[in-house]
């Protein structure tokens, strides 16, 4: 099969009666949001993410763009209305605007967003082809804007790449929101800062608590700094109004008076967010995983290259539904913990 996005055509729905089966786990939660992986590859090495010497997929092993965009289709015709396109660094990946492309011809038809997460590092090359594909928001990873920091979180030296790359999403139109991961020790003094600088150039700021996934070279309790402290330590600075702002996505948000802007917290740990999930995630070699924080996966890859591709990826997708756990189970109370999961951040997709 070639990397060729193809054409776009009405899907092939999955119905009962005269309309699409929409999906809906065990828990009655109506799924409306893919996060979907088009690669593993990260040109940053983060400390909490991965490891200096980090061994990616062979490309074999991952869908092919063509692939991508019929597995895509296959969801919305299934009543997704939002596909977040992640990493590893989606942006490193080969013609990958021509998967924007496509998927931006649904917008306004059956798709109501199409948004990406990446590193910021590849922003600026690709900031004005993604509005002209119909995105409109983007999430851009930034932790600290200390360049010595950022080099030794990252253990590279981007950080003028990154905030050109920030630039420029906001020079061609895209909404902009950053997202710190909160580090212990690392970038716990400069989130004030971080924060006030987001919101001065009109970009929202979230917060995100460290994630137990996959081996790293650090301790995952070192790192650990909790986001209730965080919010009371901010709440001593600045007024902190709740907002009922949301995204689709996990974090809740308040405004600060102070800075004009808002704030969003992630908080896997001291506040369980899963009673409202409402979405899946596929890697980019096609594995859905229905919880971040789960074991629990279904091989779309084999449905798509099966004999019978769409009666497949239906019979997946019912599989992934039933299986989908009712919340994460993610620890961080101990020294020396093992990874809630052997799989990293960049392979489930961020």
């Amino acid at each position: 099969m070639n990397d060729t996005v193809p054409a776009p055509r009405k899907p092939d729905l999955i119905l009962v009666g005269d309309r699409p089966r929409p999906l809906v786990d065990g828990f009655q939660r109506r799924i409306t949001y893919l996060r979907l992986s088009v690669t593993d590859r990260c040109d940053l090495r983060c400390a909490y993410c991965m490891p200096e010497r980090m061994t990616f997929l062979p490309k074999k092993d991952v869908l092919s763009l063509e692939e991508l965009y019929e597995l895509a289709t296959g969801f919305i015709a299934r009543g997704v209305t939002k596909i977040r396109i992640t990493g590893g660094e989606p942006l490193v990946r080969r013609d990958i605007i021509d998967l924007f492309t496509a998927l931006g011809r649904r917008l306004g038809q059956d798709l109501a967003e199409l948004t990406l997460t990446t590193n910021g590092t590849q922003l600026a090359e690709h900031a004005e082809a993604l509005a002209r594909a119909g995105v409109r928001r983007v999430n851009v990873s930034l932790d600290t804007l200390d360049r010595a920091t950022f080099t030794e979180l990252t253990r590279r030296d981007a950080l003028p790449q990154v905030l050109e790359g920030i630039a420029a999403a906001k020079a061609a139109g895209l909404k902009v929101k950053l997202n710190a991961v909160a580090l212990k020790g690392v970038n716990e003094a400069e989130l004030p800062d971080l924060i006030a600088w987001g919101h001065s150039q009109g970009h929202d700021v979230t917060l995100i608590e460290v994630m137990p996934l996959g081996d790293v070279e650090e301790e995952r309790l070192d790192q650990y700094l909790p986001l209730d402290a965080v919010r009371a330590a901010l709440a001593a600075r600045w007024t902190l109004t709740d907002s009922s702002h949301k995204t689709g996505g996990p974090a809740r948000y308040v405004d600060v008076a102070e800075t004009g802007g808002r704030l969003g917290f992630i908080t896997p740990h001291t506040g369980n967010f899963c009673e409202g999930c409402n979405r899946l995630r596929v890697t980019a070699t096609g594995q859905l995983y229905p919880c971040l924080g789960g074991g629990e996966q279904v091989d779309l890859r084999a449905a798509l290259r099966s004999d019978a591709p769409e009666a497949n990826l239906a019979a997946a997708l019912d599989e992934a539904l039933r299986i989908k756990p009712e919340k994460h189970h993610f620890r961080m109370d101990q020294r020396g913990d093992a990874p809630a999961l052997a799989r990293h951040m960049s392979m489930t997709g961020g």
